[in-house]
């Protein structure tokens, strides 16, 4: 089969299950994974001879597509942030709602870091400043973050210890240091240290918003890492807010992605808990997704 032949075969193949935009992305992965070829080869080479043996491969991959396994786990890896990641079906897949939320938090160290000098009860010598993530999941937070900024000491903590070990290959992947430990954040008392900044992307999504959820997400993503119970769905910010009240430094701040439907909900959570400066910010789809607040 060519190449081009191989490209009407893949769109035939998936065209009652997927949008255009997704087939795309698909085909544009699978060619690079499998014949180290790029999209504009479809045009610069339509001639491309498929091995049998890879087509075979390929028609594997093609099956599973069809049973809404995510291409992700099919690889075992994807990008975020502009680096690569291992994923597997242990951890969820990182979204680029996320990506904004760690774009966000860069924007804002450097005027912490000046907060934090003015302060002398917090100086350090190295202006050294001291991170954490919780629920880590693969480490995207915590990685990219390790890898755009300098000076910092960044941990990182999740329930699941075979979440953590794809953590661990992800900051050796990308060649940061990252603390991680495992850590039922529910049943925690206190945290190792004081951090001037925490952040945290728990699970948000209620049980009654399941029907929203596509079924290649709720088929194989951790449902540890995704659902919370109907009548208690601010669970985890609640606990990690009381956390921070113990162990942000002065002037530290906490960063949280959000369910969108509960924005209103955790601003005033995060008040009623003494916070202060609650800023919430939308999404690149319009919908109500981080938010920053302080301590006096």
């Amino acid at each position: 089969m060519t190449l081009k032949e191989f490209k009407i075969y893949f769109s035939e193949e998936l065209s009652s299950m997927y949008p255009n935009t997704e087939k795309d992305s698909f085909f544009s992965i699978i060619i690079e994974e499998k014949l180290s070829l790029q999209r504009i080869d479809t045009v610069l080479k339509p001639d491309f001879k498929i091995d049998d043996t890879i087509f075979a491969e390929i028609k594997t991959i093609i099956e599973r597509l069809k049973n809404e396994e995510p291409i992700q786990y099919i690889f075992g890896k994807t990008e975020f942030y502009g680096l690569p990641f291992y994923v597997d079906g242990n951890t969820l897949i990182p979204r680029p709602e996320t990506e904004e939320l760690v774009e966000w938090i860069l924007l804002c160290v450097q005027d912490l870091k000046l907060k934090i000098q003015s302060c002398t009860s917090t100086k350090n010598e190295n202006n050294t400043l001291s991170i954490l993530d919780i629920g880590t999941g693969t480490g995207c937070i915590p990685i990219s973050l390790a890898k755009n900024l300098q000076n910092v000491a960044i941990s990182a903590i999740d329930i699941s210890s075979e979440a953590l070990k794809i953590a661990k290959q992800n900051a050796i992947l990308n060649k940061v240091e990252v603390d991680f430990f495992e850590l039922d954040i529910l049943q925690a008392v206190k945290l190792p240290q004081q951090y001037d900044i925490i952040v945290s992307n728990p699970p948000y999504v209620r049980e009654l918003e399941k029907a929203e959820i596509n079924n290649n997400v709720l088929e194989n993503e951790p449902h540890l890492a995704l659902f919370v119970d109907d009548e208690n769905p601010l669970i985890f910010y609640k606990k990690i807010a009381d956390l921070a009240k113990q162990h942000l430094s002065k002037n530290g701040l906490l960063f949280f992605e959000i369910n969108q439907y509960l924005g209103k909900e955790t601003v005033k959570m995060l008040k009623d808990k003494g916070f202060i400066d609650i800023e919430l910010k939308k999404d690149l789809f319009g919908n109500n997704r981080m938010i920053k607040s302080s301590l006096n």
